[in-house]
């Protein structure tokens, strides 16, 4: 009796051993400790249905690993042990965060950045960060002010062996007046540590409660919300503007001649070197093409060992460029530190990347959803690559393709792009209350051309009408820019009034009056008394372009008051709008052209078949692009414009084609069309804006024109406009049957 109470004793103790073990195995799987100490919870229902089936792959022996997985080691967890001498070396403000190293006071008169004056030399991509900061709206000169410090101190190259490494940081940063412990800086770095661990944190200097905006940062090192992973990029990145990202077409089957390539140093020994050592046993110099070199450093013939001959033949024979456009993966593995070069890279290639680089905290990932754009992989289980790659489908291919075009065209093409991303996401952490959603900033045309001080909804912009399905109102507000103050019943202004009153969708007159004589008083306008007419004077022609607080509708319609046009053009012109909102959409249209004898871009009126630009003297657009065209365009650009009394039309072909990535749209062409010009327009125009009597005629005018396209690319970085050749005509235009059938009668007739 008493062997059989000790047998079933024993059998419940087992029982109940093996059922704590399965129940704490669970917990582990289901809600990791994270290197912060937090339980994060499995994230498979947030991401995109683009990337479900690489969740899948993920769990089905772990050959996909998200950035939270790569720090874990083989037991699953980051040990205590770790993260405490993480935290050691982080330094003594490893707990900062928002809430307790950072004063949200200093930001109550709005979000302004003051840059330190420079006192000595700093390298020539630092001053390019400086520089964009200076040309920032956001940009304060008064430090009492400020709400962001950042430093003249070069920062960026913190390798004891670099010729940019910058003695003495210490001291400087002691000395400044506004420094306060670090609290609301932001500290810049590219490279910290040096041979031969590369040490993460091996800054040289106490960066104190500075936030640290870093490339290469591993999550032992990352404080969440409050440092900011920083991407690594070239000397060669351009200031403004950028290369535009090589995908110029969506082939579908989207695979290219490779599957993976790579092409980059072996690390013979030291740290690194066991990934990039590796990458043989997976080249089979067919589909995957991975090349090495051991040819870097100085000491390389001493470490080279029996495939670096062989390695550095087969690495002269390939062009690094080709491979990337040719290839639909791209290898990205840790260099000596965990970021690459070859991330970037990708990503402009449209090459979409595999990342071998455990723990890296990638760029901006804080509001960047790279499960969308890359594919994670384990440094541990290298050869899975192959199969990983070869299981995704063609359509997750062409999702992430696209994916990684926006992603570098949005944020990462240039510096100015890559500094403006990083402000706004502080921005966002400050004003939490006006901050973009994850949405926002994983989609066209992204959250650096999203303003929240505009509105709080989405349906106010151009962009989301079609990913939400609303319906753009039905509504337009007129906006005339008048330069004659004749209002007999005969003149062009009352000709104009009366064909837009014979529209429904009219909702709102609005004349600006730019002219040096008194304005009419007591005008009748031949209008509906339910369509208010609203009249007001302005000194420059760009402000014609203002969203003046009178505009309470989406569409705006610009016209010039001699602009001969009739009803059905002005209802064709709304309803094409309503259906493409982010373009400008109008009737009369120019083009730009390279002069490859002057080195210099032209401009013309011949009709050809393209053109780029729709002028805006009978043009459609969405209030939101005057919103930017006040706020966002430099002064020096509204300064041109003024100067000039000309081109703000190209300004705003150039800003609304920059943010939304479309050409303009071209509605029916007139063969007998001429804009209505006279001579007492023109003499009632003033005296700067017409100094020739016959300026719109004149060959200076076009000059000017062409003078502002140049002024305008130089400004942006790049020509902005897009050619285009479509043409929209009403259904049945031209076309030889009863007139009873078009829905746009009078418009055959007035073309």
């Amino acid at each position: 009796m008493n062997c059989r109470r000790r047998y079933c004793l024993t059998f419940v103790s087992v029982f109940g051993v093996v059922l704590v073990y399965l129940v704490t195995y669970r917990g582990l799987r289901e809600g990791r400790p994270a290197v912060d100490g937090r339980v994060h919870p499995r994230d498979d229902g947030d991401v995109s249905a683009a990337a479900a089936s690489f969740i899948v792959d993920r769990d089905y022996g772990r050959t996909f690993v998200g950035p939270d997985e790569t720090a874990e080691e083989q037991d699953g967890f980051v040990s205590a042990q770790v993260r405490r001498q993480a935290k050691q070396r982080i330094g003594r403000y490893h707990d900062c965060r928002m809430s307790n190293c950072f004063n949200f006071s200093l930001c109550r008169e709005g979000f302004k950045i003051y840059v330190y004056p420079v006192s000595e030399k700093i390298s020539e991509k630092y001053s390019e960060i400086l520089k964009a900061l200076r040309t920032s709206r956001y940009y304060t000169s008064d430090p009492s002010q400020a709400c962001i410090y950042v430093l003249s101190i070069d920062t960026l190259d913190r390798d004891k062996l670099s010729v940019e490494f910058v003695q003495n940081i210490q001291s400087q940063i002691d000395s400044l007046k506004w420094w306060r412990g670090g609290v609301n800086h932001v500290v810049f770095n590219l490279y910290s540590g040096t041979w031969p661990d590369y040490n993460e944190n091996g800054l040289g200097f106490d960066i104190g409660k500075a936030m640290l905006a870093k490339a290469s940062i591993s999550e032992l090192h990352y404080r969440p919300q409050f440092d900011i992973s920083f991407p690594l990029f070239h000397k060669e990145l351009s200031y403004r503007g950028g290369e535009p990202g090589f995908l110029t077409a969506n082939n579908v089957p989207p695979i290219r001649k490779y599957m993976l390539v790579f092409k980059g140093k072996r690390y013979l020994t030291g740290i690194g070197s066991e990934t990039r050592n590796s990458l043989y046993h997976i080249n089979n110099g067919q589909d995957i093409v991975l090349l090495t070199t051991c040819k870097h450093g100085k000491g390389w013939k001493n470490l080279e060992d029996e495939r670096c001959e062989k390695d550095n033949l087969e690495y002269d024979k390939w062009d690094y460029k080709v491979m990337l456009k040719n290839s639909t993966f791209c290898l990205v593995p840790r260099g000596r530190r965990l970021g690459s070069y070859r991330f970037l890279e990708s990503l402009q290639a449209g090459c979409i990347p595999v990342l071998l680089s455990n723990n890296w905290v990638l760029p901006f990932s804080e509001v960047i959803d790279w499960n969308r754009a890359v594919v994670w992989a384990d440094e541990r289980l290298l050869l899975q690559i192959p199969t990983i790659v070869r299981s995704i489908n063609h359509g997750d291919i062409l999702a992430m393709r696209q994916q990684t075009q926006f992603l570098w065209d949005t944020y990462f093409s240039s510096i100015e792009k890559i500094v403006d991303t990083t402000f706004e996401i502080l921005k966002d952490r400050i004003y939490r209350y006006m901050s973009r959603t994850s949405y926002v900033w994983n989609s066209v045309p992204g959250a650096l051309s999203i303003f929240p001080e505009y509105s709080q909804s989405l349906t106010d912009y151009p962009f989301y009408w079609r990913p939400f399905d609303y319906t753009v109102e039905d509504a337009f507000t007129a906006v005339i820019y008048a330069t004659n103050r004749n209002v007999l019943p005969s003149s062009p202004v009352h000709r104009l009034i009366r064909a837009l009153s014979g529209s429904a969708y009219l909702k709102k007159i609005l004349i600006l009056w730019h002219t040096q004589e008194p304005l009419p008083v007591d005008t009748r306008w031949p209008v509906s008394i339910k369509v208010p007419v609203i009249e007001k004077r302005i000194q420059f022609i760009s402000e014609r372009l203002l969203p003046f607080s009178e505009i309470e509708t989406q569409a705006v319609f610009s016209l010039d008051s001699d602009i001969r046009i009739i009803t059905d053009e002005v209802n064709f012109a709304f309803n094409v709008w309503k259906n493409f909102p982010e373009r400008i959409v109008g009737y009369t249209a120019r083009s730009h052209f390279w002069l490859e004898g002057q080195q210099q871009w032209g401009y013309t009126s011949k009709w050809t078949s393209d053109y780029s630009i729709v002028l805006t003297n009978a043009a459609f657009y969405h209030k939101y692009y005057s919103y930017l065209y006040t706020n966002l365009l430099p002064k020096s650009l509204h300064l041109v414009v003024n100067r000039l009394q000309n081109c703000e039309d190209i300004l705003m072909n150039f800003l609304v084609t920059h943010i939304a990535k479309y050409p303009p749209m071209k509605l029916a062409q007139k063969k007998s069309y001429k804009e209505a010009l006279n001579l007492e327009t023109l003499d009632a125009v003033p005296s700067a804006f017409n100094r020739n009597g016959t300026v719109w005629l004149s060959s200076k005018h076009f000059a000017q024109r062409q003078f502002c396209i140049n002024r305008f690319v130089e400004e942006f970085g790049y020509m902005a406009l897009q050619r285009s050749a479509m043409r929209f005509d009403p259904l049945l235009f031209k076309d030889p049957v009863s007139i009873v059938r078009k829905r746009y009668r009078f418009i055959d007739v007035a073309s």
